[in-house]
């Protein structure tokens, strides 16, 4: 088992076999990796300095990425209203965890917003990794085969795939990053349950990842 698989086994334990899709670790205790970065626009790259998400209703937070963070999402607009709400907030979600470990939001107010049970448990935990190995998110990553079940008005399940073969861990004192190289584990799927909120907010409540699925890869 590869340092960073360790990791991702590590959150799984301590996050009830949940596991945050986030940045990958890869090496020894830090979370230094190949695997990247989870974060989400709704559907364009962000690579400003920082990147901000436009809020999009009132109250909500409003998230920003460093300008060596890009993230993109594909398939972003579907026909259906309903269906366009849980990608934007899923990629909100992902967005907000990534704010967290670069700093940008380091209350991590946006991630208890898009997140719920398991799905909350799991981000902060990653967060936490993240922090106590004093390491951040450099790179880009780009999410794509993003597909929408709807279950009723207030509940959904999204599965999408992540390449994560450019984003890498970066030391934050020294801003050392370790590139490791391509492998079939880039590339990694995600199986998400969503909840809709009593304020109308599509939060995450469950997360599992496979790294190196079939139906990922180039």
């Amino acid at each position: 088992m590869n340092p960073r698989s360790r990791l991702l086994a590590t959150v799984a334990v301590g996050a009830s076999a949940v596991l945050l899709l986030t940045a990958c670790g890869g090496g020894g205790d830090k979370p230094k990796t190949n695997d990247k970065i989870a974060g989400a626009d709704t559907g364009n790259k962000t690579s400003a300095s920082p990147t901000a998400s436009a809020t999009r209703s009132t109250g909500r937070p409003k998230i920003e990425l460093p300008s060596d963070l890009t993230l993109t999402f594909e398939g972003a607009k579907t026909g259906d209203s309903t269906k366009d709400a849980v990608l934007a907030d899923s990629a909100e979600r992902m967005r907000a965890v990534d704010a967290a470990i670069t700093g940008t939001d380091p209350k991590g107010e946006a991630i208890e917003y898009y997140n719920t049970g398991k799905a909350l448990e799991a981000a902060l935990t990653w967060v936490k990794q993240f922090k106590d190995a004093g390491s951040t998110l450099t790179g880009e990553a780009r999410y794509y085969h993003r597909t929408v079940t709807l279950s009723g008005k207030t509940s959904a399940t999204l599965t999408f795939c992540a390449d994560e073969s450019k984003g890498y861990a970066k030391d934050k004192k020294t801003s050392k990053i370790n590139k490791t190289p391509v492998t079939k584990n880039s590339y990694v799927l995600y199986n998400t349950r969503l909840d809709k909120s009593p304020e109308g907010v599509w939060q995450t409540s469950q997360i599992i990842s496979a790294r190196g699925a079939a139906q990922c890869q180039p």
